[in-house]
């Protein structure tokens, strides 16, 4: 059973880094994507994203974390980039101007969710990762995705029941069927 973000950070609370390591590797991705929005360098946003990883480990006994870790941790983020925003203001080309406010819970259980399924899709061959998303992401119906690879529709079908295989295994029943549920709407 997958530990609560609570949990965890009693934990890390506890001195347990491989539990800093658990949360790092729950959220690493989606506040990386979060910080991005605001300063387009992928690299800067993964340093500041690694500071405050590092920040919450070296005063891990005085944070009070009173609601969710997790807004905690956009919440720290956001301040990383105001603070990178302020001393780098003349050196900055191309930041936008306006620093993201910290999103609700469900602005960031969704920002989870897509970062968590796009890593899974990425994880998947080639061609079946290909199929999945001209099915899927550009709601082409598996004939056109068969004739435009130029392969049999059976295939199409194969590939795409792979497909699912793995992501129901990858990402879980709840968010499979979350999947599911965006990106093939009943018309």
């Amino acid at each position: 059973m997958q530990q609560t973000d609570q949990q965890i950070w009693e934990s890390i609370r506890a001195g347990n880094v491989g539990a800093l390591r658990t949360l790092h590797d729950r959220y690493f991705f989606a506040l990386c994507h979060f910080a991005d929005k605001s300063l387009h360098q992928l690299p800067v946003s993964e340093e500041l994203v690694s500071n405050c990883f590092m920040r919450l480990w070296e005063q891990r006994k005085t944070i009070q974390i009173h609601q969710s870790v997790k807004a905690y941790l956009y919440f720290m983020v956001r301040n990383q980039v105001i603070d990178y925003v302020r001393a780098n203001k003349n050196k900055l080309v191309a930041v936008d101007e306006k620093i993201p406010e910290i999103p609700t819970e469900e602005e960031i259980d969704r920002q989870e969710f897509y970062a968590i399924l796009y890593r899974a899709i990425g994880k998947l061959p080639e061609q079946r990762r290909q199929i999945l998303e001209m099915a899927a992401l550009d709601s082409m119906t598996y004939r056109e995705v068969a004739e435009k690879l130029s392969i049999s529709v059976n295939t199409v079908k194969t590939q795409m029941g792979r497909a699912y295989q793995f992501l129901k295994e990858e990402i879980g029943d709840r968010r499979f069927t979350l999947f599911l549920s965006v990106y093939f709407k009943a018309e």
